[in-house]
């Protein structure tokens, strides 16, 4: 049965309208408020918009409220144990999880793309070697358009594809391409006959005074890690790829700005900020006091890695990476006072009446730094792990939009400037 329209009344002209309500297969009942303007000449005003749905989408669902995460109606529990990240790669993509013939052709298609340009190492070359790898691949990403803009008709769906597979297997090229720019190292070329992060760890890691032999720990780590982050929603970088794309672009300058979105502290570069947060406490014993700072309001410390914009449950994410946290840390049969460290300070906080009362669980950023930094990934390379797993979800979104176009993103805003006044010519200016 559908729901009723909601009316609403305006007392300072009398009108009445009626506001459809929009359902999806799962989630809130929503307002279409697109008359409004017309009808009775208000916009709505949404700092952040949070309270406004953007666009229909069949990809990923969320309830904060319950801690839930779905893609494509399978939830994240199950994929993170049963499946492989190509193969939630692919489900993002199609709609539908691939029969066997069918991730064949897939794994085959992505890995054919592995390859870039040896312009772009030259390009990647120019940049100061102390640049930030988020830099780097916020201009090389974008830079792919002067490599493929020949080979994109953006009307044409196999086009479209093949840009994204194209994508998906280059990200992890340029990002360990950037890495050893930054480490002064010799480019490291990709070797087909590796998985998906084999590949990536063999690119970041060998060296050719001596062989290099990937970690299937490790490698089964960075899969995990790259499931959980592939795709969430409507989340910043993700909003910023739809809304570049909503103007035509191409999708390497919208992938390229969903980079640059995701670099910011309080999106992508959460997990980085956790692990700084972690050694400024540096000892256990230390965990009380800076928990009665966080609750401090006139302090400028805060808990990094606490509390999401959307669950107000445990992110199940979290979960998930608590658990592969303690076996990298068993399997490489070393300890880190850092893990240390964070697990007592989510003991006290999930049992603090401040942090319980307001819901800051410990999210996702909270514990892939550790697994980072067990496996060798400096401090600033790990947003670009993010970007390399984000990648998936930007290009299924992107795709998304394509094939069910929204128009132009163009947000409105409340003016708050001067009102209506006169020029006064230079010299009468006192």
């Amino acid at each position: 049965m559908a729901d009723k329209p909601v009316i609403i009344s305006d007392e300072n002209s009398g009108k009445q309208l009626e506001l459809p309500v929009v359902r999806g297969t799962a989630g809130e009942p929503t307002l279409s408020i697109k008359s409004l303007p017309k009808e009775l000449g208000y916009f709505t005003y949404d700092p952040g918009f949070t309270a406004t749905a953007s666009c229909s989408s069949a990809i990923t669902f969320i309830d904060g409220g319950q801690g839930i995460l779905r893609h494509r109606g399978y939830p994240i529990e199950q994929l993170a144990k049963q499946s492989s990240f190509l193969e939630v790669a692919y489900l993002l993509l199609k709609g539908d999880l691939p029969k066997a013939s069918e991730y064949a052709e897939f794994e085959r298609d992505i890995t054919y793309h592995t390859m870039v340009h040896e312009k772009l190492n030259t390009f990647i070359s120019g940049f100061h070697y102390d640049a930030h790898p988020m830099a780097m691949m916020a201009g090389a990403v974008g830079s792919l358009a002067a490599f493929y803009h020949d080979r994109l008709d953006m009307n044409d769906p196999e086009h479209r594809m093949l840009a994204a597979k194209r994508m998906i297997a280059k990200m992890p090229t340029i990002a360990a391409a950037c890495y050893r720019h930054h480490m002064g190292w010799p480019s490291a070329y990709p070797k087909n006959r590796l998985s998906y992060t084999e590949r990536f760890l063999d690119m970041m890691f060998s060296v050719p005074a001596e062989d290099y032999e990937v970690s299937e720990v490790a490698a089964r780590a960075f899969d995990l890690l790259f499931i959980c982050h592939a795709d969430h929603e409507q989340n910043a970088s993700t909003s910023t790829v739809r809304l570049v794309g909503s103007t035509g672009a191409n999708p390497y300058a919208a992938v390229s700005a969903g980079i640059s979105a995701l670099w910011g502290p309080a999106h992508g570069g959460a997990n980085e900020a956790v692990l700084n947060m972690l050694e400024e406490i540096g000892d256990v014993s230390k965990v009380p006091q800076f928990i009665q700072r966080a609750k401090d309001r006139n302090d400028p410390f805060r808990l990094m890695g606490f509390g999401h914009r959307v669950y107000k449950n445990y992110d199940p994410r979290a979960s998930i990476i608590r658990e592969a946290a303690h076996e990298v840390l068993a399997d490489l049969g070393t300890s880190d006072p850092l893990m240390d460290l964070a697990m007592e300070l989510e003991q006290i906080a999930l049992k603090d009446e401040y942090f319980v009362e307001k819901r800051l669980y410990p999210n996702v950023d909270f514990y892939s730094g550790i697994i980072y930094k067990a496996l060798g990934i400096p401090t600033s390379m790990f947003t670009v792990m993010f970007a390399i797993a984000r990648t998936v979800g930007w290009v299924s979104h992107w795709l998304e939009h394509c094939e069910n176009p929204t128009p132009i993103g163009r947000p409105r805003q409340v003016y708050t400037g001067p009102a209506e006044r006169d020029y006064v010519a230079l010299k009468d200016r006192g």
